[in-house]
């Protein structure tokens, strides 16, 4: 009888171990590109409080990440938002970015682009 219930008890720690080491997916972003992704570059970038980056383009698709902060996010068209910590965005390939600013005067916003590159475009181009 002590097999049994050594047998049970083990197979009901195999099943608690099991559960704890479930994994867990979340959806941040959803995207469609109408462009062949040949290299990508991946760029940690801090902005200091209160900063705002001037009106923009990127010559290549960008997806992000919000790590810390939050950002005021703006492209021509679309209404501003916020994001915040975790977080994920796009912008689009050759359209205005009208806002990526930090939206805290007291905090440093980081966040993580990735250029998705069909060749040797620049990350980004600042419209005067």
């Amino acid at each position: 009888m002590k097999p049994l219930i050594i047998t049970v008890l083990m197979m009901n720690f195999i099943v608690v171990v099991a559960q704890q080491k479930t994994i867990s997916r979340k959806e941040l972003l959803k995207t469609a590109l109408d462009q062949k992704v040949k290299s990508t570059e991946i760029q940690e970038i801090t902005m200091a409080a209160g900063q705002g980056a001037p009106e923009h383009l990127h010559p290549c698709p960008v997806l992000g990440i919000i790590n810390s902060g939050e950002a005021v996010f703006q492209i021509e068209g679309k209404e501003k938002v916020v994001l915040h910590e975790g977080d994920a965005f796009y912008e689009p390939k050759n359209v205005k970015i009208l806002h990526f600013d930090n939206a805290s005067a007291e905090k440093p916003l980081v966040f993580t682009a990735i250029y998705l590159k069909e060749g040797n475009e620049e990350n980004i181009k600042f419209i005067k």
